[in-house]
């Protein structure tokens, strides 16, 4: 058997431990592992009939070759955001194909978010054989409790909202702190409850000025320490604005300000109070996994194998009310994971609530 493996979409730790457990799992049974470098990008730069490409885009893996890397950040496969059924010229599907069908791979096993995952249906529904692992630090992939990369980006988020008070409250002002979460409001909400910072605003409820901005100026005045802090998601909107056509873009090719800018500069215009803002973008997914995403990590990579070896190609490895399961690989198409906003949020308050915990998933609170 001869199976393959790639990383697409943005970085998240805990992919290194995943794919170190697919290698030696795979290694464990005589099977021979392939991983794709750059996504499914690097597909598109194979030419099957060119040693030389191949060689730039495959990477054998052997023990040697995934030896430690479990402690480390990132990818050792690279990734890329590319989707061979979007490109400009054409569907490139058949491209891919051919490339798995020249280089003799049996399986592969596609480690990504939205896009990734939904090219691996495409995929599968054509018949060859696919097991696809989520991984997103928004943990936005529908069918799944948990994705890779959740875990340590809300403690790299915790970490760095608690540091940051040591500024805001020196100079005794309102701190905005930007966390990624361009559809899904998760990561914010549970940041900003385990850091207890004073008001979260969340991709899914658009801010309301005239009731956010009094509610920050009072948390301030009422703290001994004359400061406040304020956690909101790349995603959210403020009053009747609309989601900027760009927040889909990488944060360099973005035409304006993020919304924790144009939070701030409403603060200090109508409020009268400084600001310190923080956009932590990168620094959320960066460094090595935490337990969580180390072990979450290794599981999902053991049993993408596992289920390869019984013939149960075509499905998705999960984390489903604590327990390891797969479904179909198509059932992210079915819906948009986002906050439960009715039993977790309080919209008027801007604040997580605890309404009800009894059957409630240990990654969320």
């Amino acid at each position: 058997m001869h199976i393959g493996i790639l990383t697409g979409g943005g970085d998240v730790p805990g992919l290194n431990p995943c794919i170190r457990s697919v290698t030696l799992s795979a290694i464990d049974l005589g099977w021979r592992v392939t991983g794709f470098r750059r996504g499914w990008e690097g597909f598109l730069k194979i030419d099957p009939d060119d040693p030389a490409s191949i060689a730039a885009y495959t990477r054998p893996l052997d023990r040697e070759a995934v030896r430690g890397i479990d402690r480390m950040g990132g990818t050792i496969l690279h990734t890329s955001r590319a989707d061979p059924r979007t490109l400009k010229e054409s569907d490139h599907t058949h491209h891919v194909l051919r490339v798995l069908e020249a280089l003799g791979v049996d399986a592969l096993i596609t480690l990504g978010g939205d896009g990734t995952l939904r090219f691996s249906a495409h995929l599968a529904g054509l018949g060859f054989p696919v097991i696809s692992v989520p991984k997103t630090m928004d943990n936005d992939v529908f069918g799944t409790d948990y994705c890779i990369g959740f875990s340590t980006a809300v403690s790299r988020s915790v970490e760095a909202i608690n540091a940051l008070r040591t500024t805001i409250e020196s100079h005794e002002r309102i701190g905005v702190i930007e966390l990624f979460g361009r559809r899904s409001g998760e990561t914010a909400l549970l940041a900003g409850f385990l850091a207890q910072v004073d008001r979260t605003v969340i991709a899914e409820v658009p801010a309301d000025l005239d009731r956010l901005l009094p509610l920050l100026a009072r948390d301030k005045l009422s703290r001994p320490a004359n400061y406040a802090v304020c956690v909101i998601s790349e995603g959210a909107t403020i009053g009747a604005a609309t989601e900027r056509d760009d927040i889909a873009q990488p944060a360099s090719r973005r035409s304006d300000t993020g919304v924790g800018q144009r939070l701030a500069r409403a603060i200090e215009a109508r409020l009268g109070h400084g600001t310190v803002v923080q956009s932590l973008a990168y620094l959320m997914r960066a460094g090595e996994p935490d337990a969580m995403d180390r072990m979450v990590g290794s599981a999902f990579g053991g049993l993408a194998v596992q289920l390869i070896q019984s013939g149960r190609t075509g499905r998705m490895v999960t984390l489903t009310a604590g327990r390891y399961d797969h479904v179909s690989i198509d059932t992210l198409l079915g819906g948009t994971k986002t906050v439960d906003v009715a039993s977790l949020y309080d919209t008027d308050a801007y604040r997580a609530k605890l309404m009800r915990i009894e059957g409630m998933p240990m990654f969320l609170y």
